[in-house]
């Protein structure tokens, strides 16, 4: 292993810290110089994959709280694929707090904690943690704002991988630029994933001249994420996200009718997969009409380490260089409602910019 380190805290002990977990033991002492599959970064500021050591966790699941994160990253409902045996780890998940991060459909599937909520800043300085990663679900503002003041308290860097916006907030931006503590978010952009793909369909209508009339992007599976998202007053901040990603790769916004895109519905024999239909209706050269329609199927929550092992070195690496603020580079290539909205490619190049501290 590399002598450089990355502690990292853990907010949630779900189907997405189940793949980040069993990440780091997959990846353990790398590829070598050679390309590693599912890798986008081999190395970042001078951090690998397992560079990455997991600190602190907290949850509010009875059957998780307690138990160290190698055992708690398999307690159902989690159900997403097992790719990597994990070793005892040595930390075990903490009580944290609840607020508003359960809902009501989420609340049936397993029983809250009956320990005491621990102090989450005092518990992330004992732990000594560098960057805290909220896999919150969606819909939990208050819990997003209350984890990301703990955060700024401990002196923590914070990666926000759900749609609660943060980053591209103006207040809470500039929360973390007077604590010169650096943020990425909001709303993790999987590898390939249903978002990323609709960006660059869009793109590449608007680049090649052909005018996108109307378009949908319909999303199903059957993880927590999608039980949760049965609640539609908890799945506004996804929708209005997911919307204004793809939106942005247009010339002139989509109105609302002519556009839709959001999760649709729980299959839960689906466990971690996700389905996405996408079809988009344009017109072309004389008027000609031209139509896309295309599905995508993926493991949902691999397909989001992928990208948050690449956001968790680069929170590192503002911290190194003493950067407070929204990171805008890294935001708008891992995240789907960052500051500020760019294609693709150059989102890309503004990372790249940033790794190689231009």
């Amino acid at each position: 292993m590399t002598e450089k380190r990355i502690r990292v805290a853990l907010i949630g002990v779900g189907n997405c810290a189940s793949s980040l977990v069993q990440g780091l033991t997959y990846y353990y002492n790398g590829a070598g110089n050679a390309p590693a599959p599912g890798v986008m970064h081999e190395e970042i500021g001078g951090y690998r994959i397992d560079s990455i050591d997991i600190c602190a966790a907290f949850d509010v699941h009875a059957g998780k709280v307690g138990r160290d994160v190698s055992e708690a990253i398999l307690v159902e409902p989690n159900n997403t694929m097992n790719f990597a045996k994990v070793a005892h780890i040595g930390v075990n998940v903490q009580r944290g707090v609840t607020l508003d991060g359960l809902g009501r459909h989420l609340s049936k599937q397993f029983s809250e904690s009956s320990e005491p909520s621990v102090d989450i800043a005092e518990e992330l300085k004992r732990a000594r943690a560098d960057v805290v990663v909220s896999y919150l679900p969606v819909g939990s503002q208050q819990a997003s704002e209350f984890y990301a003041e703990e955060a700024m308290k401990a002196g923590c860097a914070y990666v926000n991988c759900i749609p609660v916006f943060l980053a591209s907030n103006a207040k809470w931006r500039k929360k973390f630029e007077t604590a010169k503590l650096p943020i990425i978010g909001d709303d993790i952009k999987s590898q390939v994933g249903a978002t990323i793909v609709h960006r660059v369909l869009a793109s590449l209508f608007k680049d090649r001249g052909v005018h996108l009339n109307r378009t949908y992007q319909l999303n199903f599976g059957g993880n927590t994420d999608f039980l949760n998202m049965l609640d539609r007053e908890r799945l506004k901040s996804k929708k209005i996200s997911k919307t204004q990603s793809v939106n942005s790769q247009l010339a002139e916004p989509l109105s609302s009718n002519d556009i839709h895109i959001g999760p649709s519905d729980f299959v839960p024999w689906l466990e971690d997969r996700k389905f996405a239909h996408i079809r988009m209706e344009g017109t072309g050269f004389g008027g000609s009409p031209i139509s896309i329609d295309m599905k995508l199927e993926v493991w949902d929550s691999p397909n989001a380490a992928g990208v948050v092992v690449d956001a968790v070195r680069c929170a590192k690496l503002a911290l190194d260089r003493g950067f407070g603020g929204a990171l805008v580079g890294p935001s708008s290539y891992f995240m789907k409602s960052p500051p500020q909205q760019f294609i693709e490619y150059e989102a890309r190049s503004r990372l790249e910019s940033f790794i190689r501290g231009e």
